[in-house]
């Protein structure tokens, strides 16, 4: 059975507490003994960012973590058919869709997905689990992602009106979508196509006829225990 996908713009808010709080709605689907992997191919395996997610795992009770490194071996592979949560971090898109389709990790997430694994993206992560991106300058292009969520993500780039997410809108066909998720926010995909804002409104940008028309996505009501 298919699980709810966790678009966050950053870590923050896989550190609240409290009903309602994203770690606890997180482990609404997780048994006792879940197993979580991170998978930090977008920022080059760094140490630290792995040590945030152990602390936020701490904190949901989930004891038994495994960095994921770029380079897999068997282990790594071992703990990832049994995990239960997998988390793709931040960091450069592009880097980790690279690594992402030399160590067969592009064929399978999307196995571990259909599997019924809870998938949180953070950042990068994000922005992977949906339709796509725009490569690096000097000359632009549509990248596609693993499309899990039938829209474009832009996360944390309110203060640049979210140009990438509005050029993609723009040059995708008509209908396209994107969300943009600002910082501290998160936005829940569940499996019947229903997009949830989580603690902060989601922008939303969707393609008609030859406009692109913006909207903004409130949450329902603000989450207890942040």
């Amino acid at each position: 059975m298919l699980k709810p996908l966790y678009l966050l713009a950053d870590s923050q808010l896989l550190f609240g507490h409290g009903d309602g709080s994203l770690p606890e709605r997180i482990c609404r689907d997780l048994s006792s003994d879940a197993k979580a992997a991170y998978i930090g191919a977008s920022n080059q395996d760094r140490v630290e960012f792995y040590d945030l997610f152990v602390a936020a795992m701490e904190g949901m009770d989930i004891a038994e973590c495994r960095m994921i490194p770029a380079q897999l071996m068997e282990a790594d592979k071992a703990f990832l058919a049994q995990a239960d949560l997998i988390l793709l971090a931040g960091g450069n898109v592009e880097l980790g869709w690279q690594v992402f389709a030399n160590n067969g990790l592009k064929d399978l997430i999307p196995q571990k997905r259909y599997d019924g694994c809870t998938l949180i993206g953070v950042s990068a992560g994000a922005v992977q689990i949906g339709l796509g991106t725009l490569s690096e300058a000097p000359q632009p292009k549509k990248l596609d992602m693993f499309r899990f969520a039938p829209f474009y993500v832009g996360a944390h780039d309110e203060k640049n009106d979210w140009w990438d997410l509005r050029a993609l809108v723009t040059l995708a066909q008509s209908e396209a979508r994107g969300i943009g998720i600002p910082i501290g926010g998160a936005a829940i995909y569940w499996p019947d196509g229903t997009l949830e804002p989580f603690h902060r409104p989601l922008t939303e940008f969707t393609k008609e006829s030859d406009q692109v028309i913006e909207r903004l996505l409130v949450p329902a009501e603000p989450p207890s225990g942040m």
